[in-house]
């Protein structure tokens, strides 16, 4: 079974400013921003911002609530939500893979002794959308990626008109993939996972186990977001 290395958070949480009297801090229970695994409370809500934003363009969701249920019972680590004031903007759902590509059997299934980890849907509520959510988070799951021993690449598979903007978070693509959904076809591509994560990008609270060191916050590229 894949261990997780640390025990510290990712970044913590900013602290509240001192000129703050103590009985309005202990109202604020929320962090403004902050980004943590999902669990099966969250489906609902992650199948909900899903379902909007793939249903509209291709007709079909990666994950039906149901398997969104199974892979965050199966492997909640492996998934990461941003949320803001308690409200859920953004997810990536994965799971570990253990051949070199995608089969029908991917979509389903959790290999807990791969290497390979298999992204299964990325999507930002549409409220969010246009403000470079996407790409920061997709960032941020693959610096937490390599805080994982046994994880060596990620891999997922979009249709054309997303190749772009997933080069841009560096994947590369593989060829042609092996499924297909209804009518549609798809890109395989990865991601090679190695090195130290890099610790910091654009919110101000994140609970992964990784070492707490931060970098200034950067602009990210806007202008495709999904």
């Amino acid at each position: 079974m894949m261990s997780v290395v640390g025990a510290q958070p990712f970044i913590k949480p900013m602290q509240p400013s001192p000129s703050v009297s103590p009985g309005i801090q202990r109202r604020h229970t929320l962090p403004a921003s902050e980004v943590r695994p999902l669990n099966t409370q969250d489906a609902i809500s992650v199948f909900e911002i899903e379902r909007e934003a793939f249903i509209s363009v291709s007709g079909e969701c990666p994950l039906h609530l149901d398997e969104v249920r199974h892979f965050l019972t199966l492997c909640p680590e492996l998934s990461m939500g941003w949320f803001e004031e308690g409200r859920l903007v953004a997810f990536i759902i994965g799971s570990l893979w253990d051949q070199d590509r995608l089969t029908t059997e991917a979509l389903t299934l959790h290999k807990p002794r791969g290497s390979t980890l298999h992204i299964h849907v990325l999507a930002v509520h549409r409220t969010f959308r246009q403000q470079g959510k996407g790409p920061i988070l997709m960032w941020r799951y693959l610096q937490y990626l390599r805080c994982l021993p046994n994880v060596r690449r990620a891999v997922l598979m979009c249709e054309d008109f997303l190749v772009p903007f997933y080069r841009k978070s560096g994947f590369k693509v593989l060829g042609r993939c092996a499924i297909t959904v209804a009518n549609l076809t798809f890109t395989e591509m990865f991601y090679p996972i190695s090195g130290h994560a890099y610790m910091r990008r654009n919110s101000e609270a994140i609970r992964f186990p990784q070492h707490p060191l931060t970098l200034p916050l950067t602009k990210t590229d806007e202008h495709v977001d999904v």
